[in-house]
């Protein structure tokens, strides 16, 4: 099973390990998050309980569009879509091109791991 890390951590904590990476000052560790959020509350919006049960419908019915999710759902595709494609920034869902343009849906991990410090 795949496992998605996420860290927590500011704008500007991010920007001076970007930078630290960039110089060759630092190595990513293998099990280091490979995706940031700056707030808990941002990672909270994007991985909501709707979106999560968004999420494990994807998987469990591998839909073949967006218009056959949003049917299952019961959501407008246009929500569907702004969603989806901000779960895609975050690495949390792939959007691969069907035919004739449709886009399909994939969830590429079934746990996501959050790690942040307290202080």
């Amino acid at each position: 099973m795949k496992t998605l890390k996420i860290g927590i951590a500011s704008y500007e904590d991010m920007k001076v390990r970007t930078l630290a990476i960039a110089r060759g000052e630092l190595r990513p560790k293998a099990g280091d998050p490979k995706v940031w959020f700056t707030s808990p509350e941002s990672f909270a919006r994007v991985l909501s309980n709707r979106n999560r049960a968004l999420l494990a419908q994807i998987a469990d019915t591998q839909p073949s569009s967006l218009h056959e999710l949003a049917a299952s759902t019961g959501r407008t595709p246009g929500n569907l879509s702004r969603t989806l494609r901000t779960m895609e920034r975050y690495g949390l869902v792939r959007l691969h091109k069907g035919e004739r343009g449709k886009l399909r849906p994939e969830v590429p991990y079934r746990e996501v791991q959050l790690e942040m410090t307290l202080s």
